[in-house]
């Protein structure tokens, strides 16, 4: 039996309906305790199969929890505590290349995270946790084999820059992080990828093409960038997402 438990956030709030119908999947619902809060989870239930699926804004009052407030923690804590093989985050991102427009999904390599925010499960003494290799190999041709089939061209080298939010960024903001290296730009990649390396779970992410990134509108360089719009965009990419994480069945 394979397990694997899968992160998401914009866009990808009917991905449990998704598992539901079209993979025909029965599902059911943990609510797990941690010291830093209670985590809603989903798990899916195909064939011998577990996929365990976690909104990371669930609400915690009624409204979706904005990432800037997101407590990490509680989150990996709790899809940690589910035994995964796998742990699989889905990112919508803002896309700083011409040949990764909106649409498209790509699978990162490595992080650029010059936040100063720490995130760690060890306060009292210090965990230094590897990250030379942030993302499993394994996963990544998993995942990259999955999405050729329907997709034209899948970038898999990815360098994702972990911003805070809730804003967007500004078009000079995004000048720098572009000369710093990053392709794309988003606000909860780099806190879970942090903690889930204490965990010594395998991890690999999806960057989901949801907008470009500000000043990088082909054409339109003041283009503007509408949540509602990114969030639309984000949820049209979901049966590719639900490919990936079926997927990861075959190599775990």
């Amino acid at each position: 039996m394979t397990r694997v438990a899968v992160i998401c956030g914009t866009g990808m709030s009917e991905l449990i309906n998704d598992f539901r119908i079209k993979q025909d999947s029965n599902v059911s619902e943990l609510r797990i305790q941690s010291k830093w809060g209670e985590v809603p989870i989903f798990v899916v239930e195909k064939n011998e199969h577990r996929f365990f699926i976690l909104d990371r804004h669930h609400p915690k009052s009624g409204a979706r929890t904005p990432p800037h407030m997101i407590e990490h923690r509680a989150n990996i804590f709790a899809i940690s505590s589910c035994n995964p093989d796998i742990i699989l985050s889905v990112n919508s991102v803002g896309s700083m290349r011409e040949d990764f427009p909106p649409g498209d999904i790509g699978i990162p390599k490595d992080i650029i995270d010059l936040t100063q925010i720490p995130w760690t499960f060890y306060d009292d003494e210090a965990h230094h946790s590897d990250r030379t290799s942030v993302f499993d190999s394994k996963a990544v041709d998993s995942c990259y084999t999955a999405l050729k089939d329907v997709q034209n061209y899948v970038i898999r080298d990815l360098i994702i820059a972990q911003c805070t939010g809730p804003q967007f960024e500004t078009p000079s903001e995004i000048d720098v992080l572009v000369k710093l290296g990053a392709d794309v730009v988003g606000m909860t990649l780099g806190p879970e990828q942090r903690l889930v390396s204490e965990t010594n779970i395998p991890h690999v992410a999806l960057a989901c093409s949801s907008n470009w990134a500000a000043g990088r509108t082909p054409g339109n360089p003041k283009a503007e960038i509408n949540h509602n719009e990114v969030d639309s965009m984000a949820s049209s990419m979901r049966e590719k997402v639900m490919n990936c994480v079926v997927g990861l069945i075959e190599k775990f």
